[in-house]
């Protein structure tokens, strides 16, 4: 198969892998406030979590990643001279962060499956933006391609960080005011009225 058909391929897998790395996340966000819920709300929004999340993590996220892997592999070995590359070398232990991450959405994941919840809402919040981390690294060294340009890069990714967790308690706040939650129960209590 030619190289940039197994780029192509690649580059498409990454993409769904992110997709069900950032909506697995949501999902365990949703999870974890429907434990303040009442009954029976709490327990069909749970288990429809659970539902939504199998799905997502079995037949999109995990083999978006072994797939995106497969592909990664096959063309550093249609093109070893990538693997001479600096910014490569970057790009990998990035990568390798990414792998790290997805395993413990994997234990997060176990957890929620069984009803553990060791997580609060806003600390999923602030856990999802480490991909967000991840994905601007990425993106930005195959596009510069300079392993000298990545320190200016992460620092870069360490103020979009500082602005991701300032954005979150912001709309904490802004949650908390609209107060959400409140008008979420009276449209409850009208339905069952």
């Amino acid at each position: 198969m030619d190289f940039l058909y197994v780029k192509a391929l690649h580059i498409i897998f990454v993409v769904t892998w992110f997709a069900g790395l950032f909506y697995i996340i949501r999902l365990f966000i949703y999870h974890v406030e429907a434990e303040k819920k009442l009954e029976p709300a709490k327990e069909i929004l749970q288990t429809q979590y659970k539902l939504m999340s199998k799905r997502l993590w079995y037949i999109i996220t995990w083999p978006s990643a072994i797939l995106a892997s497969i592909f990664a592999f096959w063309m550093l070995y249609k093109n070893p001279y990538y693997l001479s590359e600096p910014w490569m070398h970057v790009k990998l232990a990035f990568v390798l962060g990414l792998y790290f991450y997805h395993y413990s959405c994997q234990k997060i994941f176990s957890q929620l499956q069984k009803n553990i919840i060791k997580y609060s809402a806003l600390q999923l919040r602030i856990w999802n933006e480490v991909a967000t981390i991840i994905l601007f690294a990425i993106v930005f060294l195959v596009t510069l391609k300079s392993a000298i340009n990545w320190i200016w890069g992460v620092v870069g990714i360490i103020l979009f960080g500082i602005l991701m967790m300032l954005g979150i308690k912001l709309y904490k706040k802004i949650r908390e005011k609209k107060s959400w939650e409140k008008a979420e129960k009276e449209v409850l209590e009208n339905n069952e009225n």
